[in-house]
């Protein structure tokens, strides 16, 4: 079966200096020290990605992996969903990043390759809008329902409204933008750590959403989609199991999350995501030091194949 929602194949960055980025950790409040030496933890993490890999490819999802040998001091590259995107139609989005060294991350071979394996009609890139001091990092600021055409976003110094408005024109999306926060009041900097949509349910924790409003809207919006609703807990948020991407595999969808978070949900949960998708674990503790997980670590493609 194929979804609009859940891409068959994927973009994957192989981490060569992974680390905690100093530069990210003042509002990303998922960031902690790995309590090893650099060699050691960057060793540890591309481990894990390459496990993450064979699994996928495993499940039948096409996965494109790029090295990245940290020549340009990028300790976050395993999240490549953040600077680029692809859309149906064959569009693809380049994105502002919000500090310097996420800037860095950027890479033309990427775009080269989707130029050449799949159909792209245009490229859109935002990221010349760094200089005016805007962010708008991608599918990890906006979780987009590529059915509905909505863009959550939650508000952040990582989500410019202009921009995030630009966006919307330009990829026929509707914004809807709201304010969240974890249990001990810090700003959520990314939507993705609190919500995921596959085809047929929604991930999200409503209660991180401060205005009583919006959480409202949010939730009647995605259940207008037709989606099953599973609302997660602070604790279950704080292991990351909003942040998870459902991909198409040979034998059906699958959801993609790290072990941490499948294991933090309530079996009543997973029976709602085993209705019409396959869970699958991939372990990457060392990898969510970063302050990330699994669906920060795929970059879906949904454009055709060329």
């Amino acid at each position: 079966m194929h979804s609009l929602q859940a891409p068959s194949a994927v973009v994957m960055i192989r981490p060569h200096a992974f680390a905690s980025n100093p530069e990210t950790r003042d509002d990303n409040a998922f960031q902690t020290l790995a309590n090893r030496s650099a060699e050691a933890t960057s060793a540890a993490a591309r481990d894990e990605h390459d496990r993450a890999v064979a699994q996928l490819r495993d499940a039948g999802v096409t996965v494109h992996v790029f090295d990245d040998f940290g020549d340009n001091d990028t300790p976050d590259s395993v999240f490549p969903n953040n600077w680029f995107s692809t859309h149906p139609g064959g569009h693809v989005a380049i994105y502002p990043m919000f500090v310097p060294s996420r800037r860095r991350e950027r890479r033309m071979d990427v775009i080269e390759m989707l130029k050449r394996d799949y159909r792209v009609q245009d490229v859109i890139d935002y990221s010349g809008l760094e200089q005016d001091n805007l962010a708008l990092e991608g599918t990890g600021a906006m979780v987009l329902d590529h059915v509905g055409r909505i863009a959550y976003t939650v508000k952040s110094n990582r989500a410019d409204p202009v921009l995030l408005e630009r966006f919307c024109t330009h990829f026929n999306y509707e914004p809807i933008a709201f304010a969240a926060r974890d249990v001990q009041g810090r700003d959520v900097y990314h939507t993705n750590v609190l919500m995921g949509i596959g085809t047929h349910y929604a991930l999200i924790c409503l209660d991180m959403i401060t205005d009583p409003e919006r959480r409202a809207t949010v939730k009647a919006r995605l259940e207008e989609s037709g989606r099953a609703v599973i609302d997660l807990t602070h604790d279950q948020i704080a292991e990351f199991s909003g942040n998870a991407i459902e991909l198409t595999g040979r034998d059906g969808l699958v959801l993609a999350l790290s072990s941490r978070a499948l294991a933090a949900l309530r079996p009543d949960q997973i029976e709602i995501i085993q209705d019409s998708a396959t869970p699958l674990p991939l372990s990457v503790p060392t990898i969510e030091t970063a302050g990330g997980s699994v669906r920060c670590m795929i970059a879906g493609i949904h454009l055709s194949r060329r």
